[in-house]
């Protein structure tokens, strides 16, 4: 199944996270549209039952992965099971608040372990698959955010802290992997119906009321839509207007086009 989304990002898309919500609509769409896929979660059960079902209608390749992302060996494990394919599409899915505790209510190895999974994984995975893409000059890569990358919040301090360190990594990695041809996307995401915030809502003594939550299945659409136009998009608000950012997509766009052109010799040394 050959189409143009595919020959700017195929043939192979790793997959973070990709046991349930977003992840697993990310999979649906791609392998439609003829991707083969690594899925990567920690619970092998529900992922095993994904591929099944991947395979059953769309008659791609699909191979899994049980890795803890919070595992310092997770990126390296992770390379190791995508190594077969030509990865095209990285998608850094996962990355959830999984302590749901004030910060110095847990303790500091709950908070590194945090960091490592939203931090230090996408950074490795970015890092690992990024020569690939550039020596092809094509690809692309949407790593999932959060609107808290904004701002620190009361309790969420480390969370937003992780938010933040992704949103400037995809802007740079943007600013500096356009010039292959490769595309990144940090797709930041507002209340989500998915079964990890239905989870956290529950754990915290909260109604889960989905009214006004975005779909995992409208998520992944957009998300894949966005990735050509990076390298911020902001769920449910036009790339010109702010929203609930302090700047819109197209004015943080234009500001790292304008520091990049008056800093053009210095950025040239870095290659």
């Amino acid at each position: 199944m050959a189409t143009e989304f595919f020959d700017r990002y195929g043939p192979c898309a790793v997959i973070t996270g990709a046991s349930e919500g977003t992840g697993a609509e990310f999979a649906r769409q791609l392998a439609a549209q003829g991707f083969d896929l690594v899925l990567i979660a920690r619970r092998e059960g529900p992922l095993q039952e994904l591929a099944e079902e991947i395979r059953a209608s769309h008659g791609v390749k699909v191979v899994t992965g049980s890795v803890d992302l919070a595992q310092p060996n997770a990126a390296a494990r992770i390379a190791e099971i995508a190594a077969p394919f030509e990865v095209g599409l990285f998608i850094a899915n996962a990355g959830a608040d999984t302590n749901g505790a004030r910060f110095l209510n847990r303790d500091l190895a709950a908070w590194n372990a945090l960091v490592t999974m939203n931090v230090t994984t996408t950074m490795g995975l970015a890092h690992h698959f990024g020569p690939g893409m550039r020596d092809r000059k094509r690809g692309g890569m949407i790593l999932v955010g959060s609107g808290a990358c904004y701002g620190g919040l009361n309790g969420m301090g480390v969370y937003c802290g992780s938010k933040a360190f992704v949103m400037n990594l995809a802007e740079g990695l943007w600013a500096e992997f356009r010039h292959y041809g490769v595309d990144v996307l940090n797709l930041i995401l507002g209340r989500t119906d998915t079964p990890a915030h239905r989870r956290a809502l529950e754990a915290s003594g909260q109604t889960v009321n989905t009214a006004g939550m975005a779909s995992s299945a409208d998520v992944a659409r957009v998300g894949l839509e966005q990735l050509p136009h990076g390298p911020i998009y902001n769920w449910g608000s036009p790339n010109d207007q702010v929203g609930f950012a302090p700047q819109s997509p197209d004015a943080r766009r234009e500001r790292i086009l304008m520091i990049e052109k008056a800093s053009g010799a210095y950025a040239g040394k870095k290659s």
